[in-house]
């Protein structure tokens, strides 16, 4: 059977690379790709379009789809004012809100797997008519298990929701996971169901709340597992794909 390909969101970045410094990049860090294919498929990078009505056709190619990590989704597409620890819209990550969450109802129109991974879980409930908590030092009177300083991931341990599809593909036992964010679900968007929870109560993974055994595989977590060594929500979405 030939592996699935499974496209990985991208951002724009400055990079440097032998003689070129500071020159606009098209990037996403290695381990994500490394997920994929520790999953069983093919990785392929998505860099931002600047025609987002090109989601659609991007998608039908594909068997599977990874939105990845990054920074705060721009609280305009939640109704929202900008926080004061909110990261500031930059063009590129404007442009990049707009191409990721074409990508994610592309996805959901045509029942391509998804996995959503960190600032992928929220752009997913976003995308959804969801909202979210900009700073969650201000609902928890801090949160160093989730964030614990710049550049460095933190670790916590969350549980999944017994009956869930999550569950299914990691069973109800604590878990110890890689984590990095400042920022939460709030109000949950349509057709999605709460399916693990971290000891403090912060939502952590959101799944389809769609049970059918036909249902498409649409599942979102808080972590990251890229950072880590478990390869199952890698595997379940390949093996969706594969179906």
């Amino acid at each position: 059977m030939s592996r699935p390909l499974i496209g990985v969101t991208t951002y724009v970045s400055p990079a440097s690379w032998g003689v070129w410094h500071d020159a606009p990049a098209e990037l996403v860090p290695r381990r994500y790709s490394a997920l994929v294919r520790a999953g069983g498929g093919l990785a392929a990078m998505l860099p931002p379009d600047e025609h987002p009505d090109a989601a659609a056709d991007v998608v039908a190619r594909l068997d599977g789809l990874v939105i990845a990590g990054g920074p705060d989704v721009a609280p305009a597409r939640y109704g929202e004012a900008e926080g004061p620890h909110t990261q500031p819209p930059t063009a590129d990550s404007l442009a990049r809100d707009a191409w990721e969450l074409a990508l994610i109802h592309a996805a959901v129109d045509q029942r391509v797997p998804l996995l959503g991974i960190c600032r992928g879980m929220q752009l997913l409930n976003v995308a959804l008519g969801g909202t979210l908590t900009q700073h969650l030092p201000d609902l928890l009177g801090g949160s160093e298990e989730h964030s614990p300083e710049l550049g460095r991931y933190g670790c916590h341990t969350v549980a999944a929701v017994e009956g869930t599809r999550t569950a299914a593909i990691l069973g109800t036992e604590k878990l110890d996971v890689p984590t990095y964010h400042h920022q939460s679900v709030a109000a949950l968007g349509q057709g999605l169901r709460v399916s693990a929870h971290s000891s403090d109560g912060i939502v952590e993974a959101v799944e389809s709340a769609d049970t059918a055994p036909d249902a498409p595989f649409l599942l979102a977590v808080q972590w990251h597992p890229e950072q880590g060594d478990d390869p199952r929500l890698a595997q379940a979405l390949v093996a969706a794909a594969q179906r």
